[in-house]
């Protein structure tokens, strides 16, 4: 009996120094900016996924199958969480907005921004998963570019999706917020209003197209070619605008190439980009996208049990891990 109560007492603090060390790494990977306030001689880490959320969501995935990566995962609907925004405006602007200044001192020098939902219809990758993109992901291609879409087919978005000046609603029309039938604004009428508000003195480009969702890797050094100030800016009017957040989020979304200094419409060839960012090279292209990489979804909605489950009940081989 005594050796027992020798044993059980020796496991003890092993489970505490394993609790601690838990709990240290957990502080230093999902509250790095704390860790290194607290450590300045610490260096800003290589690669950050910045993921935009709301409490509803599932973000596990992230910690599970991401361990190594520095995270920050927003909650937008949370004022409580360990990172939020200062309003649940804008969709996802709000986040990568507010991450930017609350970071831009100590910017990893890759940023990489994305939803929350591990599968979604948006997502590159034959079976709506974000995880295989993101482990491909070169971050050496990123600093090189300055900003890569996450998202290389370019059906939606390319190779133009806004005409600012043609497709601008009256004044009358956006200040009323719909048109006179009762259709609601789209982002291409207000476009060419928010680009003068949010960029004064640059010309409104003529067309204006990228790969669609506001998914996308950024270096520090095209961050940082805007001052704090600017994206401080920038968040106040997404805090002030009337606009509806799905307009005022997707303004954003068409705007992100150019803040990070690319031309107004980067859609660059899906052989291209997959074979620079993601490293899948000979892929079999013809023109919007490439052979087994992304097929456009029956629905916006997968169905349940996906990535298992297919869109009529039927068994899906899926071998990745969940």
């Amino acid at each position: 009996m005594l050796a027992n109560a020798g044993a059980k007492g020796s496991a003890i603090p092993l489970a505490a120094l394993l609790i601690s060390t838990y709990l240290l790494f957990l502080r230093f990977y999902t509250n790095r900016h704390v860790w290194l306030i607290n450590n300045p001689l610490a260096t800003p880490p290589p690669v950050e996924l910045v993921v935009a959320s709301l409490k509803s969501e599932n973000t596990s995935w992230v910690h599970t199958h991401l361990p190594d990566w520095f995270r920050s995962v927003y909650v937008v609907d949370d004022p409580t969480a360990r990172h939020t925004v200062p309003r649940n405006k804008g969709r996802e602007a709000m986040v990568y907005l507010t991450h930017i200044i609350d970071a831009y001192d100590t910017l990893a020098q890759t940023t990489v921004f994305v939803h929350a939902a591990r599968f979604a219809w948006h997502n590159d990758d034959p079976d709506y998963d974000a995880l295989p993109a993101l482990r491909r992901l070169d971050p050496a291609r990123v600093r090189a570019e300055g900003y890569v879409n996450l998202r290389c087919v370019l059906l939606l978005g390319c190779p133009v999706e806004i005409r600012p000046r043609e497709d601008a609603a009256s004044a009358e029309v956006r200040a009323n917020g719909t048109h006179p039938d009762g259709r609601p604004l789209r982002a291409n009428e207000v476009y060419e209003q928010a680009f003068r508000e949010l960029m004064p003195g640059v010309e409104v480009p003529e067309r204006v197209g990228v790969s669609c969702c506001s998914q996308f890797a950024v270096s520090r050094e095209a961050v940082k070619a805007h001052p704090r100030e600017e994206y401080v800016r920038w968040r106040e009017w997404l805090l002030a605008t009337p606009l509806a957040d799905d307009l005022s989020g997707r303004v954003f979304e068409y705007m992100w190439h150019i803040i990070f200094g690319k031309d107004a419409v980067y859609c660059p060839s899906p052989a291209e980009c997959y074979c620079k960012v993601y490293g899948l090279c000979g892929l079999k292209c013809t023109g919007m996208q490439c052979e087994g990489r992304y097929d456009f979804p029956k629905y916006s909605t997968l169905p349940n049990g996906w990535p298992r489950v297919g869109w009529s009940g039927e068994a899906r081989p899926f071998s990745g891990p969940l």
